[in-house]
This record gives C-alpha cells, sequence and structure tokens, in this order.
C-alpha cells in the first residue's frame, strides 16, 4: 500500500491542508503503508520557493514523517514523455477556447461549464503539441462511461468526455496541467490508494481514463470531508485562511494535531486508534477567532 499526500505550493498550509495532511499520514501508517510527499509546485503563476519551504516546515513540526519527498517541477521530462505517447495515438488537439468561452453554457459536476470539445477537429501543427503557443493542448478522451464507487461510497460514476469535456493537459503558458501531471506521477511512484478532499472528486473518471490512455494501473481512491471558510467556499491557500504561521504562534504541535483529530472525530491523532468509520463525511466550518481555531 502506497499512499501520498500531494499539496499545492500556492500559499501557506492552512487547517485544511494540515488535516488531509493527517488522514493520509494516519491511514498509511494504521495499514502498514508508505506515505509520500509529493510537492505539486508546476503552477508557475501562482507558486513561490517559499511557501513550498514552508510546507515541508509545516508538515515536520506536526510530526508527519514521510517515506519519500517528490517534487513535481523536477519530473517535467515524464510529464512530456506523456504527451508524446499521447500524441502517437492521436488524441491530442491544439484549443483556443477561453473559460469566458464556456461561461453560461452547460454544467459540468465540478460546479463550472462544461467543455463542449469546440476544437476536437483541430489539428496539431507539423512540430507537434511543442509547436503549439499561446493555446492549450487538450486530450481527445474516448466516449466511455466510467463506473466508480470510492472506499467511502461516495458515486464517481461518469462520462468525462461530456460531463466535463476533454480535459487541458498544457496550459497556454507551457506549463503541464493538473490532470495530466497528477495521473504521470501517482503511475511512477506506483501509488495505490488515492486519499484527498471531495473537491476533487470529480475529476477522478477523468483521471482515470487518462490511467487507461497510458497504460498506468488504477488505484483505490477515497474523498474525506473538507473544511470550510464560515462563507461557505473551502479553505484555500490562496486565499490565506487561516495561515499556519498564525496557528504555530498560537498552539503546539501537540494542541493543533489534538485540535484535527477531533475535528474528525477521532479518538486521537494515533494510527493505533485511527478509524474510517468514525470520520465524518459532511463538511465543517473552521472559525479564526483571533485567537483560536474553532471547527463545528
Amino acid at each position: 500500500m502506497i499512499s501520498r499526500f500531494a499539496p499545492s505550493t500556492t500559499g501557506e498550509a492552512h487547517p485544511g491542508t494540515l488535516l488531509s495532511a493527517l488522514l493520509v499520514w494516519l491511514d498509511a501508517r494504521a495499514r502498514g503503508g508508505q506515505a509520500l510527499l509529493r510537492l505539486e509546485d508546476i503552477d508557475v503563476t501562482r507558486v513561490k520557493q517559499a511557501w513550498r519551504d514552508q510546507m515541508v516546515d509545516a508538515l515536520a513540526w506536526l510530526g508527519l514523517a514521510w517515506d519519500a519527498t517528490i517534487v513535481q517541477s523536477a519530473r517535467t521530462s515524464r510529464h512530456e514523455e506523456a504527451l508524446d505517447r499521447l500524441a502517437e495515438q492521436g488524441r491530442l488537439y491544439p484549443c483556443s477556447c477561453s473559460r469566458a468561452d464556456r461561461s453560461g453554457g452547460r454544467r459540468a459536476p465540478d460546479g463550472g461549464w462544461a467543455y463542449e470539445n469546440t476544437c476536437r477537429a483541430k489539428p496539431l501543427p507539423a512540430g507537434g503539441w511543442r509547436d503549439v503557443h499561446d493555446l492549450a493542448v487538450r486530450v481527445r478522451l474516448p466516449d466511455d462511461r466510467v463506473e466508480l464507487v470510492d472506499d467511502g461510497g461516495m458515486d464517481l460514476s461518469q462520462t468525462p468526455a461530456h460531463d466535463l469535456g476533454d480535459p487541458i493537459v498544457r496550459r497556454r503558458d507551457g506549463a503541464i496541467a493538473y490532470q495530466l501531471a497528477v495521473v504521470v506521477d501517482d503511475g511512477d511512484a506506483g501509488i495505490t490508494d488515492v486519499i484527498r478532499g471531495r473537491d476533487i472528486a470529480p475529476s477522478t473518471a477523468t483521471q482515470v481514463l487518462l490511467q487507461r490512455l497510458l497504460g498506468l494501473p488504477q488505484p483505490r481512491y477515497r474523498h474525506h470531508f473538507l473544511l470550510l471558510e464560515p462563507a461557505g467556499d473551502k479553505l484555500a491557500k490562496l486565499h490565506g485562511s487561516i495561515p499556519w504561521s498564525e496557528l504555530r504562534a498560537r498552539y503546539s504541535a501537540g494542541e493543533l494535531l489534538a485540535l484535527l483529530a477531533a475535528a474528525a472525530n477521532l479518538i486521537d491523532a494515533s494510527p493505533q486508534t485511527f478509524d474510517w468509520a468514525r470520520v465524518p463525511t459532511a463538511d465543517k466550518v473552521a472559525r479564526w477567532d483571533g485567537r483560536d481555531l474553532v471547527i463545528r
């Protein structure tokens, strides 16, 4: 059993980040498996080295030791090899559509606007995907339905090519897109179990189809509850939601672990007592009142 915690390094860690890390770590240790840390830092417009370093520091401060640390930006060659394999299958195409073009159309399972595969007929230039400039590159998915229920009982079944539309695999700015990178990285690391927040659940069927196209094994999935801001949005690093620097100034590592474990209805933050049956499925609200973290 090999699991991973894969945070983006786009801001300070917050209680939701740390809760997810704790659940991944507890699950792996309770089952005698490995837990890897993967720092997802390929979004060149948002990541900072300081936030990457701070993420490592925050997890170490909590006492969450990982069996290996992977830096996603060091894996560009593997991502590009995957693009080459998809191109050989004739599945890549350039896309000029913007988010504004999709706005007001058909809603997707993730709450955004579905992409209608408008540019599917466009061919790559003679130089292939590397010769696409200032346009996104998408992968034409098979029109297959994916039947899938995760380990927590969440139905993830979709026909991704229709429900969400063909995903971007290389962005306009040249960065490898999340959907491709996560599939390649999980495959290369031998990930058998993916534990992550339920906000990522709508992407799972798309990732399963990419795994099939690339000949990669399909992990088991489980999607846990989220910590939300009082307004209802999920806590976000990009928004600076209850940053770790403030939490560290208020709590010891043990105190914060106890708070996070209590939020997950766990007896404590020990692998010996960990049980998914105790973990709630409903999201909770996290508030910072200037002195204390309150999660209800």
